[in-house]
């Protein structure tokens, strides 16, 4: 169908659309309604996580489209994430199921450690070896990443049997992540966006990205909004966007992204914005041995 977006092939073999919907903070009925009308809209990538406290509501939305044939399991990309309470190994496959459960599903199409930091000081390796486990009980088809630094990723890739997929992070024009995305595509991982819009305050005019004159001139040459604008940037440097709204405008407009091209001068726009200034820190967990932001990237 030509309103799909297209997908990258990722290193395990599967097929991954560049176009999601994120649903963090999203309320567990206004989450069900967002994922309804993305569907709709064309969206097959769906990014939840057990933290978010939505993913009973994204299961039923989910189950609601595939009972009425608008699709099939197969034709969906389901994430969810390992919360840090259950970095322990003898949790892990517990949690798997307990999130599988709540979306009414048999298996994920990704399963990712969302944060390197475990209650306690458990070791993300050992965690990441009882994900490992995951795939060969068919609960998940991949299996990844979600805040890891580069040195972090490295330890992994030295120390596993499977190997993670992507690695999903903020990235946004004002944090664009050139370096974490090269070193990634050099270890075939791909990086996934969350807060690619770089959370917007309209009241603010904020970020500039999204409001500057010049990127609303770049947007009227392509027919296109700034958020739009934002979003094919993101693809141009070979990451996958995950987006969130609960407005069905909104939705839509975010997902019409991927059908036209930014030409050198417009990248050139885009790249500097680049701040290098996180938004989401973390910062509770600052003093734990595996946070990742103390290094660059």
């Amino acid at each position: 169908m030509s309103n799909l977006a297209p997908c990258v092939n990722l290193s395990n073999g599967q097929k991954m659309p560049v176009v999601g919907l994120g649903t963090w903070q999203l309320q567990k009925n206004e989450a069900r309604e967002a994922v309804k009308k993305a569907i709709d809209v064309g969206y097959r990538l769906i990014d939840t996580a057990y933290v978010y406290e939505n993913e009973k509501e994204i299961g039923r939305a989910i189950n609601e489209k595939i009972a009425t044939g608008v699709i099939k399991r197969e034709d969906l990309f389901v994430i969810t994430k390992l919360d840090s309470r259950h970095h322990k190994p003898i949790l892990v496959e517990r949690a798997c199921r307990e999130s599988l459960l709540k979306l009414s599903l048999d298996y994920v199409d990704q399963y990712l450690i969302h944060f390197p930091v475990g209650e306690g000081f458990v070791d993300y390796m050992d965690t990441w070896k009882a994900m490992e486990n995951l795939v060969n009980l068919g609960l998940a088809k991949g299996i990844g990443l979600s805040n890891f630094n580069a040195k972090q990723i490295d330890r992994i890739l030295k120390n596993c049997r499977i190997r993670p997929v992507v690695n999903q992070v903020e990235c946004h024009p004002g944090f664009n992540q050139k370096k974490l995305i090269e070193f990634c595509r050099q270890r075939n991982i791909v990086i996934v966006a969350y807060s690619p819009l770089g959370r917007p305050i309209s009241a603010e005019k904020w970020p500039p990205y999204l409001y500057d004159e010049t990127v609303q001139n770049v947007a009227k040459c392509h027919c296109k909004t700034p958020v739009q604008v934002c979003l094919n940037y993101l693809l141009h440097l070979g990451v996958i966007v995950i987006p969130k709204s609960v407005n069905p405008d909104r939705i839509t407009e975010n997902f019409r992204c991927f059908d036209f091209e930014l030409n050198p001068d417009e990248l050139k726009i885009m790249d500097d914005y680049h701040t290098g200034e996180r938004l989401i820190t973390f910062p509770g967990m600052c003093n734990h041995k595996f946070y990742p932001f103390h290094d660059e990237y």
